[in-house]
């Protein structure tokens, strides 16, 4: 365990017959599920590889990142010149009454604010969850965990044992704040413990499975519902290896497929086969079929 325009219109006009027709528009059929905004994408990148040959340029991840960043910096315009409306008096009376209500019946309210409808708990801004003892954050590399501790605490007071399957976290002589079988497991090595302006204990985590959102930090623990997890969009360099390649081998296939060659799993299979046929001359490989 390591620490750390307008045109005018021309006086002359050419007859309608010596123009070009235009282009014949393609419809196109996708309805979005919130829940699966990549199988969406999926579905558009199918579409363009099939009716056009954007798919096939060069430079096209670099135009789709081009367009996801434009998209992203047009949204946080739109978030910061939004006008603020003035709260009238009917809507501060209504305002105190719902506090009113907040006090009678805390439980319920806190119910509908933190609950998604599966009745799993709607992730904080850091896709993880605020509990009682402690908070914890997650990307899809790591899980950072943030326990309050008296402040002035030094780090000899600081029970901290990460495994790769099990977390404890407490304090000497007191009952743990943390101790339990982890979600998933980790990589011990790297991770580490520090203590934040000597009233917080920060504990990062090295997840093993980089490809899979963490629902709770230890088992038994409220899950969060990972379909609200927002992830913050990333170049295709900031990937982990695993990642890249995954992405790499879903675009090298979507240009295969517009150019109608094989993809590659099929080319793979194709080369498995010709081995096979050349280490075995003797058989009849005449209506041999590439499944």
């Amino acid at each position: 365990m390591a620490i750390i325009s307008e045109f005018q219109e021309e006086e002359a006009k050419p007859s309608t017959s010596s123009l070009p027709s235009p282009p014949k528009a393609v419809p196109f059929n996708a309805i979005l599920d919130p829940s699966d905004p990549v199988g969406f994408l999926d579905k558009v990148f199918d579409f363009l590889a099939k009716e056009s040959d954007f798919i096939r340029k060069e430079n096209v991840d670099k135009e789709v990142a081009a367009i996801v960043r434009a998209a992203k910096e047009k949204s946080k315009k739109v978030e910061d010149v939004a006008p603020k409306v003035e709260i009238k008096k009917e809507e501060v009376k209504k305002e105190k009454e719902i506090k009113e209500e907040v006090k009678r019946e805390p439980m319920e309210v806190d119910k509908k604010e933190e609950e998604s409808s599966s009745g799993l708990k709607v992730p904080n801004k850091g896709n993880g969850l605020d509990l009682e003892k402690y908070s914890w954050t997650q990307t899809l590399q790591e899980v950072t965990v943030n326990v309050p501790v008296p402040s002035g605490t030094k780090s000899r007071s600081v029970v901290c044992e990460i495994k790769k399957n099990r977390l404890k976290v407490g304090l000497k002589g007191q009952p743990p704040i943390i101790d339990g079988e982890l979600f998933q497991a980790v990589k011990p090595d790297d991770c580490y413990w520090s203590i934040e302006d000597s009233c917080a204990l920060s504990v990062l985590l090295t997840k093993h499975n980089q490809m899979d959102w963490w629902k709770s930090l230890v088992k038994g623990d409220p899950e969060i519902d990972t379909q609200k997890v927002e992830p913050e969009n990333s170049k295709l360099s900031d990937l982990d290896p695993e990642t890249r390649q995954t992405v790499e081998k879903m675009m090298f296939d979507q240009r295969q497929k517009a150019m109608g060659l094989p993809t590659s799993d099929e080319l793979q299979k194709q080369d498995i086969l010709k081995k096979f046929m050349s280490e075995h001359p003797e058989m009849d490989f005449s209506n041999a079929k590439l499944m």
